[in-house]
């Protein structure tokens, strides 16, 4: 097969607002390295960690929500997840579907026309458990906002499915984000799982994860997001943020609550959690500054666990969630990759349920 030696590409050329990203045509058609395959992209999902690392979001100088905007400070040695800077030109996007068009040396040329999602934690292979020595897919390296990308070998999982490439995209960020939370955490049938921001790709894959595991799970969205909400299987789903949480959640006994929202309702999330129950968190979006008792963590025997690089076998169990047909894609929207700024915009303001993604 005879490849471009040029693609297009949607490159992010600094840290700020949406215009950072620059729309090229004669990007370099990347070569895979050893170990390397060579991935023709077909969809590639969105999530927020494209959005906080383009803003610069994870730097300690900022304390506000997620905006989408670019910040007035931030520090030059600490805009990225890994608090280490980013390295410009980058292309970013983790969630690819693709083909695997080429391999580099030391790979099995038999991979080439697999079907593929990617795994995008980039491990060291001597040391793969070590999470100091971890990057992520379109952050320590390019990713996947373009034609083509590539990838370790490592790192793309072959997947037999009948749903479409853009349907594929929304599950590796999203849905590794939230299995890893709940592995994390420990949740089995014998749970009930609170789940704030149940509209976003997280927040769903978090209804419909849990929910696999045999928990009850409770759900919180906006009212008008309700009916997209319930198809994803919640036991019930309550408004985004009921002013007295508890007398709203009834007799429920909450044991764990995963958190990618954050922000100033914080406190009430901890405040209804069973004694010995626990709080896994993979986000902050509406403001990663809260206020905490530490008498109620303390006094109630509560676990908090943070949770980012997951554990190596999660990405490999989704495959098999999906493949069963366990788990389904919650496709909000696709754009052309060349509309990507729109395409974010649109993202950021959250008004869909579910994911968005471009398509090449």
């Amino acid at each position: 097969m005879t490849l471009p030696a040029t693609m297009k590409a949607m490159v992010l050329m600094g840290h700020g607002d949406l215009d950072q990203y620059h729309w090229r045509t004669d990007w370099p058609t990347p070569s895979p390295a050893p170990g390397e395959v060579l991935i023709r992209v077909g969809a590639c999902g969105m999530n927020n960690t494209d959005v906080n690392t383009r803003s610069g979001w994870y730097s300690k100088a900022v304390d506000e929500a997620t905006t989408g905007g670019a910040f007035d400070e931030v520090n030059d040695e600490d805009p990225t997840w890994g608090g280490r800077p980013l390295t410009f030109p980058r292309i970013q996007g983790a969630d690819v579907c693709g083909e695997i068009v080429a391999v580099g040396e030391d790979v099995d040329p038999a991979r080439i026309g697999e079907r593929v999602i990617t795994d995008n934690w980039l491990r060291d292979p001597d040391d793969p458990g070590n999470m100091d020595k971890t990057g992520y897919f379109g952050s320590e390296m390019d990713g996947g906002y373009a034609e083509y990308t590539v990838i370790p070998s490592t790192n793309v999982i072959a997947v037999r499915s009948d749903l479409s490439d853009a349907e594929l995209a929304t599950f590796s960020c999203s849905y590794s984000t939230a299995e890893g939370m709940l592995t994390r955490a420990n949740v089995g049938a014998e749970d009930t799982v609170l789940v704030p921001g149940a509209s976003g790709g997280v927040g769903g894959a978090l209804v419909q994860l849990a929910k696999r595991r045999g928990a009850r799970v409770i759900a919180l969205a906006s009212e008008a997001k309700h009916a997209d909400v319930a198809a994803l299987g919640p036991d019930r789903i309550l408004p985004r943020g009921p002013k007295d949480l508890r007398a709203a959640l009834g007799d429920e006994k909450i044991t764990v609550v995963a958190d990618v929202v954050g922000g100033d309702y914080w406190p009430n999330l901890i405040d209804i959690l069973e004694r010995g129950g626990r709080y896994t968190c993979s986000g902050a979006i509406a403001g990663p500054m809260v206020n905490l008792d530490l008498r109620t963590f303390y006094l109630r025997d509560l676990t908090f666990t943070g949770s980012t690089v997951i554990d190596p076998a999660v990405t490999q169990n989704l495959v098999t969630y999906i493949e069963a047909g366990e788990i389904k894609p919650a496709l909000a929207a696709t754009y052309p990759l060349s509309e990507l700024r729109e395409a974010q915009a649109a993202f950021i303001a959250k008004e869909h349920t579910g994911n968005i993604v471009v398509l090449p």
